[in-house]
């Protein structure tokens, strides 16, 4: 499957932004989703997951409170919804999917999109 996220952004802190990842080549149903994102000079951390259905959601504890991630699975999209943003959310923004797993860790999953920037200004 292919993955493309849009939505990065220059915003200020307080602001929202909904990031999308946009997929395509299989049955998007198929697949559990998750955000992850990656700051300069650190690792990939997991932000948040949905299942298949998108009954089922989970969050990092930096994400729960401030971000929504959904799914529409007619559209072959997942969204993260992202509110009340701060400078320490700055980082590349990435989508992946992962047809057996639904998890936060990034090893699981078997394809990744290309990113998108988001960057919080004090």
């Amino acid at each position: 499957v292919q993955l493309q996220a849009s939505g990065g952004g220059l915003v200020q802190a307080g602001d929202s932004l909904r990031l999308s990842c946009a997929a395509s080549g299989r049955t998007f149903s198929d697949y559990h989703m998750g955000w992850f994102r990656q700051a300069p000079g650190k690792k990939r951390d997991f932000v948040a997951s949905i299942n298949r259905s998108g009954g089922s959601t989970g969050y990092a504890d930096s994400a729960k409170g401030r971000f929504t991630i959904s799914r529409d699975n007619a559209e072959n999209t997942v969204y993260l919804q992202m509110n009340s943003l701060k400078p320490e959310d700055t980082a590349v923004y990435y989508c992946a999917a992962s047809q057996k797993y639904y998890s936060g860790y990034a090893m699981r999953y078997d394809y990744w999109g290309q990113g998108t920037q988001v960057t919080v200004s004090s």
